[in-house]
């Protein structure tokens, strides 16, 4: 038995043993990774470039990007490289450190999320009061508390769980460092450790969602409610784009972090982790920028065919 001072790495298990699918699996998750990059980094200097862009909701969206780029590349990198150079060593403190990232930069980005809803409810159901309400400083607040939330509470899970003892085993039966796999690998009294995980990560969850529901369910009965076809026909496009990726994101963490450890299937979990920490992040930028005229618009002008003078609103 060994403490946990005395652990210098760990060893991942991985999605997968089969030699044959190595090469397969690295290929794709390197073009859903340089994808993810492309298209978040891509939908950032688009938004720096362009001043019709220049409004709170494509201010969250670069925010989004950010959040998105930086927690996948928290993981991807390394499961990358285990598939290519079989590397599934980590140390003590690279595990911390990719908890730390992931954790923070997925929480950042459900509170995105609901920031995001809010401001959709208030170009919708109170657009004479749009400007005066979601002002540079009213934005600013939102993102920056998102990512205190995000870096708050990633600090709470890191320590109390790299507080624990591993005298089992020091193998962690996924493809990354996060919480779950860890604690079903401890020697110590977990109990602590699940009701925090379980705490925040239904504070996040509800929280957040509470604010989304409720902002499209006035957003509903705002739309409902408009005489103009093509203000209708706006503002659901604006809004499915958003509730696309609330549906995707928010689906995946209820599944993963809110059940009871007796109930976690480490397999299944895999299934679901590549889903939230590779697809998403690449699917966000795909999601707004294809239902988006002004994002079209944007590249075609960007790419020097179209030229367009629009005044900015933000």
């Amino acid at each position: 038995m060994e403490n946990i001072s005395e652990v210098t790495e760990f060893i991942l298990v991985g999605l997968t043993d089969t030699v044959k699918l190595q090469l397969p699996l690295f290929i794709i998750f390197t073009l859903i990774y340089f994808t993810t990059l492309i298209g978040n980094l891509g939908m950032i200097v688009l938004i720096l470039l362009d001043s019709r862009l220049h409004t709170p909701m494509y201010f969250f969206l670069s925010n989004l990007s950010v959040v998105d780029c930086v927690y996948t590349s928290a993981v991807t990198p390394k499961v990358m490289l285990g598939f290519l150079a079989g590397d599934k060593i980590m140390s003590y403190n690279a595990c911390a450190t990719q908890m730390f990232f992931f954790a923070a930069f997925a929480t950042t980005e459900s509170f995105l999320l609901a920031s995001m809803a809010f401001d959709r409810h208030t170009a919708v159901c109170k657009p004479l009061h749009y400007t005066t309400t979601m002002t540079s400083t009213m934005c600013i607040l939102l993102v920056t508390g998102s990512y205190i939330s995000g870096l708050l509470q990633s600090s709470i899970h890191v320590s109390l769980t790299f507080r624990l003892s591993f005298c089992h085993s020091n193998v962690i039966n996924h493809f990354f460092c996060d919480i779950p796999p860890l604690l079903a690998i401890s020697c110590s009294d977990i109990h602590t450790n699940e009701i925090v995980l379980f705490t925040l990560a239904s504070f996040n969850v509800f929280f957040t969602l509470l604010i989304i529901l409720n902002s499209y369910l006035f957003i509903s009965v705002a739309i409902l409610r408009m005489n103009s076809a093509e203000g209708q026909r706006k503002a659901f496009s604006t809004c499915t784009s958003h509730l696309t990726a609330v549906s995707i994101f928010y689906g995946t963490i209820i599944f993963m972090y809110l059940q009871p450890s007796s109930g976690h299937s480490m397999d299944t979990d895999k299934m679901a982790s590549v889903f939230y920490t590779m697809v998403i992040p690449m699917l966000n930028p795909l999601v707004y920028s294809l239902r988006n005229k002004e994002v079209k618009s944007a590249f075609t002008k960007i790419m020097g065919k179209e030229k367009s003078p629009f005044s900015s609103t933000y």
